[in-house]
């Protein structure tokens, strides 16, 4: 039934749904404080902005994204086919991932919480094998909706478990893509503490040990949306593979986050400390802007 329901939505024009999610953006936030008061935290704490003449109005944005985030699903998931990938208006640098796949040793696509970070599953799985690791949701009844929405495209989905991390070692091997959220704060044991935005986030390790063990490019992925529902302009951009720890990986992240601020969901608990690990050293916990509103 809410397969269907969403197929119906799905229908109208993007611009609507955005308008929606933007409203509902704005309900959320002005209903949980604990929600706002981690977005303005996380958002006055980067640095990607100074004061409130420059932050106030980043902050209206990213309240509006975080709901279209949400709402845009519906059409990404459940609209026609064609449909979904006519929302791509622009592409920007894909050669290096044609490039890349000529090479023959498998991408690792890494698209960060910005923008629409599904349709950028979505094309790239039309264009070649695509096996893409994710979390369950906290609220199970979303999880058959995922499902349907992200393998529409033949993208293979692999658990956030060992068996999934299997899944992702055997698809490079076979030479084929496979992608991760690299700003998703991972389980402990998975992780180690590196400076994201100029505080200590646990930020996984699972990118450079697939690297080095499969040779495969390292390709950051961002979907940016156009005013006015006009779409999507994808952004890719291949990151050089020597010295790609984890400190490299959240400063790639951090520009591409730069581009495009108003975009990146900074409501996202990115520094919490996972139970059972140890909490990063004091010297480096940085310096935590806050903001009245």
């Amino acid at each position: 039934m809410l397969v269907a329901l969403f197929r119906l939505l799905a229908r109208l024009p993007l611009s609507w749904l955005h308008g929606t999610g933007a409203a509902l953006g704005w309900l959320v936030y002005w209903c949980s404080p604990a929600y706002s008061a981690r977005l303005r935290e996380n958002l006055y704490g980067s640095g990607v902005c100074a004061g409130d003449a420059q932050c106030a109005p980043l902050l209206r944005a990213a309240v509006g994204a975080a709901g279209k985030g949400v709402t845009e699903l519906v059409a990404v998931w459940f609209g026609n086919a064609e449909k979904v990938a006519g929302l791509v208006v622009e592409c920007e640098r894909w050669d290096a991932a044609v490039a890349a796949r000529a090479r023959g040793n498998g991408i690792i696509f890494l698209t960060p919480h910005l923008g629409c970070f599904e349709i950028s599953a979505l094309y790239a799985a039309r264009r070649a094998p695509l096996t893409v690791l994710y979390r369950p949701p906290k609220l199970r009844w979303i999880e058959p909706l995922m499902m349907v929405g992200r393998t529409r495209s033949g993208a293979v989905l692999a658990p956030a478990n060992l068996r999934g991390v299997r899944m992702l070692y055997k698809a490079l091997a076979r030479g084929e893509a496979v992608g991760l959220l690299p700003d998703q704060a991972p389980g402990v044991g998975e992780g180690v503490w590196a400076e994201f935005f100029g505080r200590p986030a646990y930020t996984m390790t699972l990118v450079r040990r697939l690297q080095q063990a499969s040779g495969a490019a390292v390709i950051m992925a961002f979907a940016e949306r156009l005013p006015a529902g006009r779409g999507y302009r994808l952004h890719f951009q291949e990151l050089p593979v020597r010295d790609l720890d984890e400190a490299a990986l959240n400063r790639a992240v951090e520009a591409q986050v730069r581009r495009c601020p108003e975009q990146y969901l900074w409501s996202y608990n990115r520094y919490k400390t996972p139970a059972g690990a140890e909490p990063p050293p004091a010297k480096a916990q940085g310096t935590r802007h806050k903001s009245q509103g």
